[in-house]
């Protein structure tokens, strides 16, 4: 069976060539962009509250922005930036606060450090400075000085907040 021992070499040389191994490489790579993530929601960055007092007090009341406050947590070195609307009740450039069911008005004014000496201006954007990337609040403080004169009420307002980087 010569013909048989034939098939048999020709076999060992096929399974022999079917074992070959090639190697050869692929790149991996991975793009990391700079930004900011928003922590616990946007749907309110927080609440600025003037507190309760007398109808007839003139007194001057200050406060920040606080309660539920968003944080952001950005790319050490991003830049981020805010603007303030005028609120739903702003008249010639100020923003006021509206006596609920009423039409009475209380002016005050924004700030973005607790002196109360840099304002935050209707549309204008200012740099938002941090130290800590991964909790960054919104810096915004309130003025207002009460005429001792308004109807006893709650007034409100609500500014919009935009936010970028």
């Amino acid at each position: 069976m010569p013909g048989a021992q034939g098939l048999l070499a020709a076999a060992l040389l096929l399974t022999q060539g079917a074992q070959a191994a090639t190697t050869s490489t692929f790149q991996v790579s991975a793009q990391i962009v700079a930004g900011c993530l928003v922590v616990g929601g946007v749907t309110a960055y927080g609440v600025l509250d003037f507190g309760t007092s007398s109808a007839l007090s003139t007194a001057t009341l200050s406060t920040s922005l606080g309660g539920t406050t968003v944080t952001f947590q950005c790319t050490p070195g991003v830049a981020m930036s805010m603007s303030l609307d005028g609120g739903q009740n702003s008249a010639s450039g100020t923003r006021n606060l509206k006596r609920s069911g009423g039409s009475q008005l209380l002016a005050y004014q924004l700030y973005r450090d607790a002196a109360l000496s840099q304002g935050l201006g209707i549309g204008s954007s200012v740099a938002v400075s941090y130290s800590d990337p991964t909790a960054i609040k919104l810096p915004v403080y309130g003025r207002t000085t009460l005429p001792g004169t308004l109807p006893a009420g709650t007034y409100t307002d609500v500014v919009q907040v935009t936010v970028s980087w």
